[in-house]
């Protein structure tokens, strides 16, 4: 019996807490928000282990697991936005940053071939810095923890990741369909 499912799974059950962890947001419940949200967070790790490990790699799965990052990230940000927890500017440049991504993903596989996804590091830096700085801002919210001094210094860390990640992913698979790598 095969379980190479069960990373896609996991992935399906990322997004299916995004819908109560926003609406537990909106509801000041943010303990619960927070436990949801790592256990998100958690998830993501156990599937990518699970997929790599014992090679149940598919081409859902490579579809499902940023998908899922992507949800989340765009929805809390867009979520604290409203709330007027974070500057609706910085929301804007991540979720711009994800739509030029995934555009540029659909793009490339329609005129050049199937994406080959592997992040960056500096891809990966800014989704760790964007999950650390959402997790605090549900912590700030809730619990007035941590200062306000560090999630402005992370929203401006997060700024210049998202910059920099965004024309390297730009720059990159433009090359790869100049060359038709």
């Amino acid at each position: 019996m095969s379980f190479s499912w069960i990373p896609n799974a996991i992935s399906l059950l990322r997004i299916a807490l995004v819908a109560p962890i926003l609406l537990l947001i909106l509801n000041g419940g943010f303990a619960w928000a927070i436990i949801l949200f790592c256990l998100a967070g958690f998830s993501d790790g156990v599937d990518g282990y699970l997929a790599k490990r014992f090679d149940w790699r598919t081409r859902l799965g490579a579809l499902l697991d940023p998908i899922a990052d992507k949800l989340l990230v765009a929805s809390l940000f867009i979520t604290f936005a409203y709330m007027q927890l974070i500057p609706v500017w910085l929301a804007s440049v991540v979720i711009l940053r994800d739509v030029v991504i995934v555009a540029g993903a659909a793009a490339y596989n329609f005129l050049v071939g199937p994406v080959q996804g592997e992040p960056t590091r500096v891809s990966k830096l800014n989704t760790a810095l964007e999950l650390l700085f959402l997790l605090f801002i549900m912590s700030r919210a809730g619990f007035e923890w941590p200062s306000e001094i560090t999630n402005t210094v992370l929203g401006a860390s997060i700024l210049v990741t998202v910059v920099i990640s965004g024309v390297d992913y730009v720059w990159s698979w433009s090359r790869r369909a100049r060359t038709g790598e």
